[in-house]
């Protein structure tokens, strides 16, 4: 399998200035062909970026022609794929050059279906964040599940791959009104979204995010519950009182005996083992969720925690959970290990337990 680079190579450029011919026949589209010579090894969002500026080279020099030219291109059933981002951009610089935020957002929504225009839409959310939402919100309950999701995730405060828009970072609540219409959508597709852009806020907006959840479930539907456990997730790792309480994780009267490593010196490639056991010493049965954090070494010799879901359950009084993990320590594309003394804990209902080392060896 390609990398993600390859989205983008030759053969979809190809493909997009075959479309783009057949759908304003006469106008040569040398730019984007001669793009395919710069490619090099650029990332799959400087490709697109790449592709935007030949696009704007080909492309009539005003938006009302360039929209009329993708208007037409999206006629063919097979103008779609990863071909689409570089279009959006295009249709997103033209619009806002000649203030056309209306029809640009419009021409989004229309592009969405055949991949996503939720990174091109970020820079319109930049250029008048009130004026977009305002359309953007009327998406809400559009017939195309596609476009009901660009009003979700084109809206996101730390969308991965897009740009940040400073104004929705300053306004947390502005986005609500979308969010809220659409948790109880009858797409999957849709309401993952809400989910993500739920946690996406509880990054900066605890608060916020544990009163809207907690209201969505004042009025759910079957699906609602799911999803404010998935928006919580973040919350529920860092231990936050209120999303704890939301999903029925309170304070409880919870022992954690004999947390130990199984093997204090852990190679990798290898598993990380440990075991331990939660006694409920109170009168009433606890509801848990138990997570562990393992407190990795950086480059400069200090610690990072990264807390990893375990298990959820309730436990009886007097009762008892044997806990039993193996954890994989190998590379990832994710986390660079570095050799030196480790840390695991248990953190049950946001409360951990206390530390215990172990040494990594590569």
């Amino acid at each position: 399998m390609g990398t993600m680079n390859e989205l983008l190579d030759r053969t979809a450029i190809a493909r997009l200035s075959s479309s783009l011919r057949e759908a304003a026949p006469g106008r040569a589209f040398t730019a984007t062909d001669a793009a395919t010579d710069d490619l090099g090894d650029l990332a799959l969002r400087a490709r697109s970026d790449l592709l935007a500026a030949a696009l704007l080279r080909d492309l009539p020099g005003d938006y009302p022609g360039i929209a009329a030219i993708v208007r037409r291109a999206l006629e063919q059933p097979g103008f779609r794929g990863w071909i689409i981002w570089p279009v959006g951009e295009a249709v997103t610089t033209a619009a806002i050059a000649d203030n056309e935020l209306t029809d640009g957002l419009a021409l989004l929504a229309e592009l969405t279906p055949r991949l996503t225009a939720e990174f091109p839409i970020r820079r319109l959310l930049r250029a008048d964040l009130a004026a977009s939402l305002a359309i953007i919100t009327t998406w809400t309950t559009h017939p195309d599940e596609h476009v009901r999701r660009l009003a979700s995730e084109g809206t996101r405060q730390y969308l991965p791959w897009a740009v940040r828009v400073p104004a929705l970072l300053a306004q947390p609540a502005s986005t609500l009104p979308i969010i809220t219409a659409l948790y109880r959508d009858e797409s999957e597709y849709v309401r993952r979204s809400v989910a993500n852009h739920l946690n996406d806020l509880s990054r900066d907006n605890a608060a916020l995010v544990v009163e809207t959840a907690a209201a969505w479930l004042r009025e759910p539907d079957a699906n609602t519950a799911r999803l404010v456990r998935h928006a919580l997730r973040t919350l529920i790792k860092r231990g936050d009182p209120g999303a704890l309480a939301l999903l029925g994780y309170g304070t409880a009267t919870i022992a954690v005996d004999d947390l130990r490593v199984v093997s204090p010196v852990v190679q990798s490639p290898g598993h990380l083992e440990f075991e331990a056991t939660l006694t409920n010493d109170g009168t009433e049965p606890a509801t848990v969720a138990v997570d562990f954090v393992i407190a990795f070494v950086k480059a400069n010799g200090t610690h990072a925690d990264k807390v990893f879901k375990l298990t959820t359950g309730t436990i009886e009084p007097g009762a008892s959970l044997r806990i039993a993990k193996r954890h994989p320590i190998r590379p990832i594309t994710t986390r660079v290990y570095y050799p030196g003394e480790h840390f695991v804990d248990l953190q049950v209902n946001g409360v951990r337990a206390g530390r215990v080392p172990f040494r990594l060896e590569l």
